[in-house]
């Protein structure tokens, strides 16, 4: 089954699409993609795909609109390639924010980017840690959301030493996922009260758990400006807490966020590969990436295969 399988890479997920590749055993699939004069975009697959079972690995990550749009072409090329499935795989799924109308006159763009990847041609999606996991409905093919916690449990245990360990949602809306990677790793669970004043920026106002001398745990899908995590690992500090370290999903570190991070009293921030780390992520000494290859190069193989991926949910 596995000649069937060809992976092919997006230039915003190439040494990702490399390690999944590897994991798997089998060679990246040759593609060329270049810009026109005008940046217009152009995809050749050069090497046989018909009838084949094809995986994108791309991630509409900085700058979301080319990778995005990179990802469409890719899907169009291998559907008029005729590719007897074509999976797109999306690490960091870049418009999950846009899930709903925030106010009158606004887009769901989320739902709008699920079906140009549905109109491209993709008949199944793989993607990991939606922002909101509602997000699944928004597509009319078979969709599977997996999570990163499995990872990050392992690395947690390999690290911390139980008993002192505490989970921390960094705001009340992730409090389902803080609560699940706690039963993970037997932890306590705490959490962080606090009111937004205005976009890009956050107030800590309470911590409602006993931080005291709990080695602390912050976790999260996404991490943009850095500016909540920041405020919650100096509350938790100042509430006595011994340590903060941070585990989320996806590192989109944009702006200032690297030197926010590296200036913070934070022990560390650990994010997963799913976004290509930019070479001032790769330098800073307080953030490490851990890879989420393995996890979408068994998914990947199992959807090959037809066998059940549910136990990578868990």
């Amino acid at each position: 089954m596995k000649s069937s399988i060809k992976i092919i890479a997006g230039n915003a997920s190439r040494p990702l699409a490399e390690a999944i590749a590897a994991y798997l055993e089998l060679p990246l699939a040759t593609c060329m993609v270049r810009r026109f004069a005008d940046m217009e975009i152009f995809v050749e697959l050069q090497e046989n795909v018909r009838g084949e079972d094809v995986f994108i690995v791309q991630s509409t990550s900085f700058p979301a609109n080319d990778h995005l749009m990179e990802l469409l072409i890719m899907i169009d090329a291998a559907r008029r390639s005729s590719a007897r499935r074509i999976t797109a795989v999306i690490p960091y799924f870049g418009y999950a924010r846009q899930d709903r109308r925030t106010s009158g006159r606004t887009p769901i763009s989320a739902k709008l980017v699920c079906n140009l990847i549905t109109e491209a041609g993709a008949d199944r999606v793989l993607t990991l840690d939606l922002h909101a996991g509602q997000i699944q409905g928004f597509f009319d093919i078979p969709t599977d959301n997996l999570f990163a916690a499995p990872v990050m449990v392992r690395d947690i245990k390999e690290r911390l030493p139980p008993g002192q360990r505490m989970v921390v949602s960094p705001d009340v809306g992730g409090v389902v996922r803080a609560r699940a990677l706690a039963k993970r790793i037997d932890a306590s669970l705490a959490i962080v009260d606090k009111r937004r004043e205005r976009a890009g920026e956050s107030e800590v106002m309470n911590i409602i758990g006993e931080v005291e001398g709990q080695s602390c745990i912050l976790v999260d899908d996404i991490v943009d400006s850095g500016g909540t995590l920041v405020n919650a690992a100096e509350a938790l500090l100042n509430a006595g807490a011994k340590e903060v370290s941070a585990y989320i999903t996806h590192g989109v570190l944009s702006g200032g966020a690297v030197s926010r991070i590296a200036a913070s009293r934070m022990k560390e921030l650990v994010i997963t590969d799913s976004i290509l780390p930019t070479q001032a992520v790769k330098l800073a000494k307080n953030i490490r990436v851990i890879s989420i290859a393995p996890l979408l190069g068994e998914a990947i193989g199992r959807t090959a295969t037809e066998s059940s991926v549910s136990s990578l949910f868990t």
